[in-house]
């Protein structure tokens, strides 16, 4: 483990040859927002188009940045030094067309996130789930510990209302993203890789291919670098560094592990085990058994970089999550997680893939063992639906109840054959049915479930809100 003190400070990265003005195709995207808010912060003129408002966007506006809500030419700026666009934007969209034609400097998000860490030391997390969590717990404890990073989050971090924050400092947290093999382009000093999953097959084609991605990316670390991985990954022994560190929730066999697991007045309590360490009566206040373990790759992490203990407990005891996982939107009134709670309990998730919403789901179940967990899903994309029907049906069938909205299509076209049916016929619950918006909101008044949970990538959490408010209304 480092010693935290030997880690050099010096200003934090920089960006060459960008320019003074920056325009975003797809402004609102979590992650195209964080480096519209990095570029603002270096006093850049930032602009941009999404094709919804948000609120998202709405912060952006607020924070002085530009953006128009209709694909026109006539609207976009033509004095900009760099036009960056994510990949879910198509190339026949009309700005983008228009940028290319015209011999604009035209890049993906990824290829700004390299310009960025070219000059920083970096902290990457990967993996087809956890990442979120994981990224913004070390961030975190970064900034609450006095370390100091820029973080670069693929989610709004509870404590800090931001996906972004600057500092001093040239350290980089970054979530490193697999889709279109995007987090290929960074060079990380250390990395975390948290799973390997089939998923993104419109891009990879199969899951081996998906693998193969993550094994390239584990041999991007540094010479002198640190790799932290799940323990138990398939191809485990082709994924090296000169220190690597696995992690497990309790399993023994890893490096770092719980131990001693314990529910007090609200919030885990438990130890966090290394054959050279032991960091004991770690708290953590997020619900979910697999944030524990997502605590203990951000904490292996820490101990890395040789933060103090306490700094690292404390950070974790004031970790408020990420909005849409594991979030709370209605909490139980009762002091303690389990049992006994009064009024309705309503979890919102942006779970999208199988093993997300099998730890969603088991992490509700362990904090709320005697009540009726009922479970509102939004599948997103026809193609990650139509590969992995079986698996989605294997997980939400843990619930006891199930309600299926309408695929969200995202930056796809439909499938045929391909529909939210295509997974509640393979489940084996009894109760299951596919519902519009609508009549899910119908339900739930009907209905006035105890204990719900709402989950999915797509626009589900627009519902949120509005079933809170049926829920509170109805006094459950």
């Amino acid at each position: 483990m480092k010693d935290e003190k030997n880690m050099s400070v010096v200003k934090s990265p920089s960006v060459g040859g960008v320019g003074e003005a920056v325009y975003f195709i797809g402004i609102g995207g979590i992650g195209m927002s964080a480096l519209a808010r990095y570029f603002l912060s270096l006093g850049k003129k930032v602009s941009g188009y999404d094709r919804t408002k948000t609120p998202l966007t709405q912060e952006l506006e607020e924070s002085g940045i530009n953006i128009h809500y209709e694909e026109n030419v006539e609207l976009i700026p033509k004095d900009v030094d760099v036009v960056v666009y994510t990949p879910a934007i198509p190339n026949d969209h009309k700005e983008l067309a228009y940028y290319r034609e015209h011999n604009y400097k035209v890049v993906k998000r990824s290829d700004v996130l390299q310009w960025i860490t070219e000059s920083s030391f970096n902290i990457c997390v990967a993996g087809t789930h956890g990442k979120t969590t994981i990224t913004t717990m070390i961030a975190h404890i970064l900034r609450d510990s006095g370390y100091g990073c820029n973080a670069f989050l693929g989610g709004i971090s509870a404590n800090y209302g931001t996906n972004f924050w600057s500092s001093d400092r040239a350290v980089c947290v970054v979530e490193a993203d697999e889709y279109d093999r995007s987090f290929l382009k960074l060079v990380p000093d250390v990395a975390v890789i948290t799973a390997m999953d089939p998923d993104h097959l419109d891009i990879y084609g199969t899951p081996e291919e998906v693998e193969n991605a993550f094994v390239q990316f584990s041999k991007r670390v540094k010479k002198d670098g640190c790799l932290v991985s799940k323990y138990g990954l398939s191809r485990a022994d082709e994924l090296n560094a000169k220190h690597h560190y696995t992690y497990s929730f309790v399993d023994a066999e890893a490096d770092v592990y719980a131990s001693n697991i314990k529910v007090e007045n609200g919030a885990y309590k438990y130890n966090v085990k290394h054959k050279e360490w032991v960091l004991n009566d770690v708290v953590l206040h997020m619900g979910g058994l697999h944030n524990i373990e997502n605590s203990i790759a951000a904490i292996t992490v820490a101990k890395y970089l040789g933060i103090d203990d306490d700094k690292i407990k404390s950070a974790i005891a004031s970790f408020k999550g990420v909005k849409r996982r594991f979030e709370f939107i209605l909490r139980p009134v009762s002091s303690s997680f389990g049992g006994g709670q009064e009024g309705a309990v309503l979890i919102d998730d942006y779970a999208h893939h199988p093993e997300e919403l099998k730890a969603l789901i088991t992490g509700v179940r362990s904090l709320f063992k005697d009540e009726k967990c009922t479970v509102v899903f939004q599948p997103h994309l026809y193609t990650r639906t139509r590969d992995l029907a079986d698996e989605f049906a294997e997980s939400l069938d843990i619930a006891d109840e199930v309600i299926l909205l309408p695929i969200y299509p995202a930056r796809e076209l439909p499938i045929d054959g391909v529909t939210s049916e295509l997974i509640l016929h393979k489940m084996k619950i009894d109760k299951k049915k596919v519902l519009t918006k609508e009549e899910m909101k119908e339900w739930v008044k009907e209905h006035q479930p105890k204990l719900l949970v709402m989950c999915g990538a797509g626009d589900i959490d627009a519902l949120v809100e509005p079933v809170k408010e049926i829920l509170q209304e109805k006094g459950v």
